[in-house]
Formats: C-alpha cells, sequence, structure tokens
C-alpha cells in the first residue's frame, strides 16, 4: 500500500518542480516532497466535529495482580475491531513480555457504537500502586475486576480506595467465572465481600448500588447474568461495553473555555522529544496552537516553558493516530513542549493558573545506588560513572512519580520508592542499557511523631497448603508479623488462608523464602496498611556468608572442599576476588575461604587422584533475590554480564574493625 502511494507522490512532487522551480540537490528534494506528504490517512485523522465531549467514556480498568486486567484490555480492543498481533498486546515494555506482569499504566481508546471509550489498563502490584495514583483522576470509571475464584485480595483494597476517593463508580466485573471451582454460590459471596469492602472504605449509597458482570475474560465474553456457557450471539464484549457507556457519565467538560491539560504520563521520542499525555480539563487544543508548560509553587503558578502544539496524537487500539484536535475531556498526547513533566499543566498562554497536582502515598524504602568500585569493575559495561549514573535516575523520577533521588556522598544516589519489586525493575532496566553499578540492600523509611517510631506496616494474604502453615508462621513470627484471621479457603480442601500484617522491612527478600517454603505451591499477596509503632528487632532470618579471600578464577578442587560449609552461589570458572560472597555459611557467622586454591601437580601417578570432581549444582541468584538477601555490611555488585554480592569492605581487617562499631 506504501509503495504505489509514496511513487505517486513522488511523481506528482517532480512535475511541479521540474514544471516551477529550478533543479534540487537530493536533500533538498526529498525534505520538500516528505514535507507535503500527508503524515496519516485523512480517514484515521480526528476532525473538529467529533470534539463532542458527551461521546466520550473514560475508564480504568483496576484489580488485583493477575486477576485479569491485561487480558480483559485485549478482549475489548478485539470486540471493537483492533488488530491485535498477540496476547497481552497492551504490555508492550520487553520487562512486561518477560514477566508476564504490568509494569506501567497505558491508555489506548476504542470506538463502540458512536461512542468514544478511552480505556486506562493498570497495574496490580503494590510497588506499581503510584501508575494506579496518578490515571485514577484521568478517568470518570472504573471496571473493578475480582477473581471469582479468589474474591478481593490486598491490592483489590488498595485500588478501590483510590477510584472511591475520586468519586469514581465501579462497575463490578467477576472475572473467571469459566473455571469449574466457581459457582453461583461462590459468586454470590465474592460479591458480598466487596460490598463488605466498599462499605468499610466509607463509600456512598450510588457507589454502593454498583453493577455487577460475570465474564471469562480468556474466552472473551462477559454476561449481566450469571453463566458458565453463554450462548454463540451473546459470546463476546458487548454487554460489558454496554455497562459502560451506560453507567460511566460523560466528562464534565467544558468546550469554550480556554485550553488546560493535567500532565499523567510522559515519553520521549526521538524526533518528537517529550510527549506528554493527559486529560483535557477544559477548552480545545489544535496542532499549531500557542501553549506554555506550568508548575504549582508556594508562591502560585510558575511559567516552565513557552512553546507550540507541533503534534496532537492519540492511541487508537494498538497504534498511534495523528489527530488535528481534541476538545475537553479527551485524553490526548501532545509534542512541543520540553521541560514540562508529570503533574504540571499545559495551557494556553492567556492561562496562568495550573491545575492541582495528583497527591501520592510516600515512599516506604529507600536503596543507595552507587558507581561499582569492585576490581572486576569496568569489564562489562558502558556507563561507569556516577555522572551518567545519576542523570539516568534523575530521568526516572521525572517519568515515574512513586520514585525519589536524592543525591548522597562520593557520588551516590538514595532512591526511595514502594518496594523492592519496583526498583529491581529499574535496576534491571539500567543493566540492559549498559550500566554497571553497586547497590545497597534496601532499607525501610521511619517516621517519628509525638517522639514515636513509626514503621511501614503492609498488610499480607497468604494461602498454603495445610502441611506448611506451622513452618510459615514460625518464619514470620521471626519477621514480626501479627496474624489477624486464619481459615480454610472456600472451595478447596487441603488449603489455608492467612491475613496478616508485617513490617515491610521484615518481607524484604521474603518472597524467595516463602517459594522454597512451600514447594512453590503458596500465594502471599501484599499492600501497604499503614504506619504503625515500631515493633522491635527481628529475629535470626538469615545465616552467615562464606567470604572469598583470594583474587582469580573459582577452581573445581577449591569447590569441593567447600560444599560441605554450606550453599555455593558461584560455578567454577567463574571470576572472584577478595570480599566476593560465594555462599551461605550453614552457621550464623561469616567464613573466609579460598575458592581460587588449585590442585598441587606432581609427578605420581595414582587412580584416586584423577577422579571426576562432581559438584552439586550451585544457588544462582537473581535479582529479585539478590535485593532481599543482602544484609546491612554487604552490596550487590550490577553489570550487564552479572550479579554479584560482596562486602561493603573488600578487606578482611577493615571489616573487622568496622564489625566491632556499634550497629545503627
Amino acid at each position: 500500500m506504501v509503495g504505489p502511494i509514496l511513487r505517486s507522490l513522488l511523481s506528482s512532487t517532480r512535475k511541479s518542480f521540474t514544471s516551477s522551480s529550478p533543479p534540487l540537490s537530493h536533500s533538498r528534494f526529498f525534505s520538500r516532497a516528505f514535507a507535503a506528504a500527508p503524515a496519516v490517512d485523512p480517514a484515521a485523522a480526528t476532525t473538529a466535529s467529533s470534539i463532542d465531549p458527551t461521546r466520550l467514556r473514560n475508564v480504568a480498568v483496576i484489580a488485583h495482580v493477575d486477576h485479569g486486567k491485561t487480558t480483559l484490555m485485549d478482549r475489548l480492543l478485539r470486540q471493537c475491531g483492533a488488530d491485535i498481533p498477540h496476547e497481552r498486546a497492551m504490555d508492550s515494555i520487553s520487562l512486561e513480555r518477560e514477566r508476564g506482569i504490568t509494569i506501567a499504566s497505558k491508555v489506548t481508546s476504542v470506538t463502540w457504537k458512536e461512542n468514544e471509550l478511552n480505556m486506562v489498563d493498570t497495574p496490580g502490584h503494590a510497588d506499581f500502586g503510584g501508575e494506579v495514583e496518578r490515571v485514577v483522576g484521568m478517568v470518570e470509571g472504573a471496571i473493578l475486576v475480582v477473581d471469582a475464584g479468589e474474591g478481593p485480595l490486598a491490592q483489590t483494597k488498595f485500588v478501590l480506595a483510590k477510584a472511591l476517593k475520586y468519586g469514581l463508580r465501579p462497575i463490578l466485573l467477576l472475572n473467571k467465572v469459566d473455571r469449574p471451582s466457581v459457582s453461583e454460590e461462590t459468586c454470590d459471596e465474592v460479591e458480598s465481600l466487596v460490598f463488605d469492602l466498599f462499605a468499610n472504605l466509607g463509600a456512598t449509597e450510588e457507589q454502593l448500588d454498583f453493577p455487577v458482570l460475570y465474564a471469562s475474560a480468556k474466552e472473551g465474553w462477559a454476561s449481566t447474568t450469571f453463566t458458565k456457557d453463554p450462548p454463540a450471539e451473546t459470546k463476546n464484549m458487548s454487554q460489558l461495553l454496554d455497562a459502560v457507556v451506560t453507567h460511566v457519565p460523560a466528562p464534565n467538560a467544558n468546550i469554550d473555555a480556554p485550553f488546560q491539560m493535567l500532565v499523567s504520563m510522559m515519553e520521549r521520542d526521538f524526533y518528537l522529544g517529550r510527549i506528554l499525555t493527559g486529560r483535557i480539563s477544559s477548552g480545545v487544543v489544535r496542532v499549531g496552537d500557542r501553549v506554555h508548560g506550568l508548575r504549582n509553587k508556594d508562591s502560585g503558578a510558575e511559567k516552565i516553558e513557552d512553546g507550540k502544539v507541533v503534534k496532537l496524537m492519540k492511541k487508537k487500539g494498538i497504534n498511534m493516530v495523528l489527530t488535528d484536535c481534541a476538545g475537553a475531556g479527551d485524553i490526548i498526547s501532545v509534542a512541543g513542549l520540553s521541560s514540562p513533566s508529570i503533574g504540571h499543566t499545559v495551557a494556553t498562554v492567556e492561562i496562568m493558573s495550573a491545575l492541582p497536582t495528583v497527591e501520592l502515598d510516600p515512599p516506604t524504602i529507600s536503596m543507595t545506588f552507587g558507581v561499582n568500585d569492585s576490581p572486576l569493575a569496568g569489564r562489562d559495561g558502558t556507563h561507569l560513572t556516577g555522572g551518567k549514573i545519576g542523570d539516568r535516575l534523575i530521568a526516572e523520577a521525572e517519568t515515574n512519580l512513586a520514585i525519589n533521588v536524592l543525591p548522597g556522598l562520593s557520588e551516590s544516589f538514595e532512591v526511595q520508592g514502594r518496594g523492592e519489586l519496583q526498583l529491581g525493575i529499574l535496576i534491571e532496566n539500567m543493566r540492559r542499557e549498559g550500566f554497571e553499578l553497586s547497590v545497597s540492600p534496601p532499607k525501610v523509611m521511619y517516621k517519628t511523631e509525638n517522639s514515636q517510631k513509626l514503621e511501614p506496616v503492609e498488610e499480607v494474604t497468604i494461602e498454603v497448603n495445610d502441611e506448611h502453615v506451622g513452618l510459615i508462621m514460625e518464619a514470620l513470627s521471626h519477621r514480626r508479623a501479627e496474624v489477624n484471621d486464619m481459615g480454610p479457603v472456600p472451595g478447596t480442601v487441603g488449603r489455608t488462608r492467612l491475613s496478616l500484617t508485617c513490617p515491610s522491612r521484615g518481607l524484604v527478600g521474603y518472597r524467595s523464602v516463602f517459594s522454597s517454603d512451600t514447594r512453590g505451591t503458596g500465594f502471599m499477596h501484599r499492600a501497604f496498611h499503614a504506619y504503625e509503632q515500631f515493633r522491635g528487632p527481628l529475629g535470626n532470618v538469615r545465616k552467615g556468608v562464606l567470604v572469598s579471600m583470594g583474587f582469580g578464577t573459582i577452581t573445581a578442587h577449591a569447590m569441593m572442599s567447600l560444599e560441605a560449609r554450606g550453599t555455593l552461589f558461584v560455578n567454577p570458572g567463574m571470576e572472584t576476588y577478595d570480599g566476593m560472597i560465594v555462599g551461605e555459611h550453614s552457621r550464623d557467622t561469616d567464613l573466609d575461604v579460598n575458592p581460587v586454591r588449585s590442585k598441587e601437580l606432581t609427578n605420581v601417578r595414582a587412580a584416586s587422584k584423577d577422579e571426576n570432581v562432581r559438584l552439586t549444582p550451585p544457588r544462582l541468584m537473581t535479582l529479585e533475590e539478590a535485593i532481599g538477601y543482602v544484609a546491612s555490611d554487604e552490596l550487590i555488585e550490577v553489570t550487564p554480564k552479572a550479579i554479584r554480592l560482596r562486602k561493603k569492605y573488600l578487606d578482611v581487617n577493615k571489616r573487622k574493625a568496622m564489625s566491632k562499631r556499634p550497629k545503627e
């Protein structure tokens, strides 16, 4: 299709040039040719006649992790005619597709019965709660997706509280009703649990009168009545889309007022620079309009930058299309300004008042990012200096409001966030971009009120087999957890559900321990609960480590004699250095070992000397496991090709001297 259009465009341009202008150079010819080309198909471009806000519906899809939000979005896009190349089409970041989770909120729009539906897909993990908070203010309605088999869980409560706070009236969608274990009685029970949750969160009478739909996003249908297998003609998402049009109010917007937009998302483009996405609160914006960026200060609104709208874009399905104008209530992307970021206001030049910004929950943990100063530094990465690490972290803080970056001592930066998963994703992205850095273990951010020390406490829901309950209870008692409720899981035999509260510092690194304790059969979900009184020091949650005292290549001969000392983290052939952690000691103290010791050669032959060395496979740590494992006197060395654990002080004498100092 592109070929004939391009040929006709070039031939027509060539005719006009040869008839009316002198010969052109190649570069001038192509710049003139493509300047005359239409950027998109005129049918795809939105015209001024489609600004009517009564035909708009802005909806967020919110839920607990793995309850089916992104799959539901796929089916809604398909229902409205979008061409989807693969499953989970909204998960466009490579890490999202690898891990099967949603990390960032994303906006798209679909057309349904002459209505324009702007849909926002949100993450379900508590660590990415900031993504939910900043987009809930863009919409007038929400689809609350709840797994009909599991019921409302910790993050369901968090996202629902945010939706109710903004006055949204959610539509309840009970997903996965096609499962054999789900019956109509189960759905009624889950519905009553959700109603109780609404009431406990202070919902109004209008919000408590929520519509309920039943769906199987995997099979691609939704129904207003309970069914396991709907008729073929209704086996689609039309009833859910009709419910959105009926129950979600149109934006309360004034097209005649001057243009104002609050920026809720930001991305970078190599050609267009910053692309700012947000909901237009009033007025109409057109390509070429003069606009400026504003931000709120204590003294009032402050101008950031003057500019003009170079491009207006809108996501349709999974494609970005250009539009010539957009009106109040619509969610749009604007290019042309280089300074404003999330939370700032873009407005016409006569407006000098900024819109109120979204208030986010405070971060709960912090980690220190610094330059990699190990003996193996500089071998893998390309970005090694503190300046480059700082620039990258500040750029991340601009696009992700849930992360704060504070400069520290000697080219180090304190990064504050919601949890180790969120900061682990940031570190993983940086190492893929070629950064080398050293990372400290996570530290919980305490508060002091009325001379009392407060710490962040999380709400944890655990579901395990009955034989693992004792082990889990013992492990969590060391981590200062308090059980609120305990009982059998309805509809299943031999499973127990625990509801408890636990300090955030006690849960750091617990997920991998939990998976191994339950042999991979347990579920654990957590969400921030509140700041509560400090619960005292943790019990014994980790053994000591095996610390290398040699530099060079690890040998199988040395590993064979170290196996009895504990669990190894390294393979023969890896490089090591003085102060690097090569394993976990079987006791509570650290042990210095030599993993580079080689077998002494002699010229005496013996049959037993040349037997093959057989080693137990080592425990190779992922980045998240390493973040949860390291102690306060240790660091993680992160490079594009390796993740190593090391002591903060590599010299053994310095370590002994520092260990005698009182701990914080």
